[in-house]
């Protein structure tokens, strides 16, 4: 099921960011985010969101998933989660297995009720997660959604990327009904409770939207808000790789035939999104 975006507020500009000071921090939230070789990227990111997540929840985690980075982006966060202890903590691939991949270590680590994510690439801003928080405790005379999914305002990506997305996006509502306007953006809230029971195959740039299909015919309440989107300062991206395209086309395909042969078989294909939680989580 999908709402429209609906406003929460002034509507912010590219360059704009929330400040989310007096606003009321939710009880607890793991923050995660997925990085392939962002060595210049995630100690400023670990930093941003040690700064700015004590605003936005009473408890926190942050949670870096390095998919196999070969430039020292994992002795880099193993290094920031000695300090400060059970705060900052690294989920490590041995090897690069995908962006979808990462983002199941990421949701399956994720120890409280609330889970978000953004990339690790620092083209979103940790205080703009006040956004989604906002919209999920915003019901607009309906049932409080279950996953608020962001869309950029203001796309900071090469024209290459752009064309890629205009193409995707129609080609989900074509053929899987998906009706949001920014599948792909790196910056989700999800309640822990609305991903129980959902199971997902694609390891790579599908993910996001296997997710999201899976979570529409489960009956989960999605929302979009409109969040900032600036441009990527350090690092490369690898979104464009034929080979990362190659591989979302043939999930695509694959998820799209299964339906169609049998709907309740492919949405029990796959690995459970979460793993139990601890009990003192």
């Amino acid at each position: 099921m999908y709402a429209p975006a609906v406003p929460t507020g002034p509507r912010p500009s590219s360059g704009m960011s929330v400040d989310p000071i007096d606003r009321p921090r939710v009880p607890a939230l793991s923050y995660f985010f997925p990085a392939h070789d962002e060595s210049e990227n995630v100690e400023p990111l670990v930093a941003e969101a040690l700064a700015e997540l004590p605003r936005l929840a009473e408890r926190f985690e942050v949670i870096c998933v390095d998919d196999g980075s070969t430039d020292g982006t994992g002795a880099i966060a193993n290094r920031l989660s000695e300090e400060p202890p059970e705060i900052v903590r690294v989920v490590r691939h041995s090897v690069n297995r995908g962006y979808g991949a990462a983002l199941r270590s990421g949701f399956g680590a994720a120890r409280h009720e609330l889970v978000c994510f953004t990339d690790g690439d620092r083209q979103f801003r940790v205080a703009d997660l006040a956004l989604l928080l906002d919209r999920m405790a915003t019901g607009a005379g309906e049932p409080l959604p279950d996953v608020v999914a962001g869309f950029r305002l203001e796309r900071a990506d090469p024209p290459i990327r752009l064309a890629y997305a205009r193409v995707y996006r129609l080609c989900l509502r074509l053929l899987f009904g998906l009706e949001l306007r920014d599948v792909d953006c790196a910056c989700k809230l999800f309640r822990r409770s609305a991903l129980e029971g959902v199971r997902v195959e694609s390891g790579g740039a599908f993910l996001s939207a296997e997710l999201l299909i899976k979570l529409r015919e489960s009956g989960r309440r999605v929302v979009e808000v409109g969040v900032p989107h600036h441009p990527r300062t350090a690092g490369r991206a690898s979104g464009a790789d034929p080979r990362v395209v190659f591989r979302a086309v043939r999930d695509f395909w694959a998820l799209r035939l299964r339906l169609w042969a049998r709907r309740g078989a492919a949405l029990r294909r796959g690995e459970p999104i979460l793993v139990p939680r601890r009990p003192d989580a």
